[in-house]
């Protein structure tokens, strides 16, 4: 497999690019289970060359997930299609500051009438590999491959696991897609998977077409997470087992069998599936 370019630090110039709050920011993470997990943190950039910071709005399992297993990765693309990635660890958390001003002072924040920033967030870089454009030709055969031969790829499974509205948004082809497992050294990696789309409500299928390479580290049995995002910052979180590759509709496929499904959209982050029992309140 061709290895990547490897940095230790950012360069001055993409560093400008990682501060608007109009990209897509995503941070992985590892649960306590050695899960992946992925959110969307668009207050993401570079403070420095050699470490981000990022402001929290809202509570979700991600910020639990740094104080017990500091390993994360990261994700920041741009509207130009240009992205950044590579792996960071969480070192600290400051509810004051120079940092938390800033944050503070940026449009979507200053002039939100219910959230602002109450945290920031620092990482130090440990690797990244420098300016990556998406490669939108591969995306479009996949995604149009994926949509022809997904349906032989559904799983026959009778239980109904995504909702309607999230199948919705993995079938969209205008929606954004990303995979993440953990590397063999335990950090959460995050690929592109654009052309990810629901056979059914159990099963996420996709073509390799496009970022084959890294998906082939992928190996069956595998747990991986898969985070779908719609422009209108609407997204859900599904985790699964990673079901290998095989020929359907002479179209090789992937899949991904879902065992969990994630809402981390403000206000109320929380589980869909398995659905957590309600619990009468008994103290007021």
């Amino acid at each position: 497999m061709e290895q990547k370019k490897v940095f230790t630090s950012f360069d001055e110039q993409d560093m400008k690019e990682f501060e608007p709050e109009a990209k897509v920011g995503l941070i992985a993470t590892v649960n306590p289970g050695g899960l992946p997990h992925i959110t969307l943190i668009t207050a993401l950039q570079a403070k420095t060359s050699q470490q981000l910071i990022w402001g929290q709005f809202s509570d979700g399992l991600s910020k639990k997930h740094v104080k017990t297993n500091p390993k994360t990765g990261f994700l920041i693309m741009t509207l130009s299609r240009s992205l950044w990635r590579g792996k960071a660890l969480w070192t600290q958390e400051q509810t004051h500051g120079e940092d938390y001003e800033m944050f503070n002072l940026k449009p979507m924040f200053r002039y939100n009438a219910y959230f602002g920033i109450h945290t920031v967030h620092y990482m130090n870089l440990v690797e990244t590999y420098g300016r990556e454009s998406l490669p939108m030709v591969n995306i479009i055969l996949a995604s149009l491959l994926t949509k022809l031969a997904k349906s032989s790829a559904c799983s026959r499974n009778q239980r109904r696991i995504l909702k309607p509205w999230a199948e919705g948004l993995f079938n969209r082809l205008d929606s954004l897609k990303f995979l993440s497992f953990i590397g063999e050294d335990g950090f959460p990696v995050i690929i592109p998977l654009i052309q990810c789309q629901a056979g059914d409500s159990t099963r996420l299928a996709f073509s390799p077409l496009a970022y084959g390479k890294e998906l082939s580290v992928l190996k069956k049995g595998m747990p991986a997470a898969v985070f779908g995002l719609t422009m209108d910052m609407e997204d859900v979180l599904v985790r699964g087992v990673f079901g290998g590759v095989a020929t359907y509709r002479m179209t090789n496929l992937g899949v991904l069998d879902i065992e969990w499904v994630y809402n981390s959209m403000p206000p109320v982050q929380g589980q869909i599936y398995p659905e957590v029992e309600l619990k009468p309140v008994m103290n007021f």
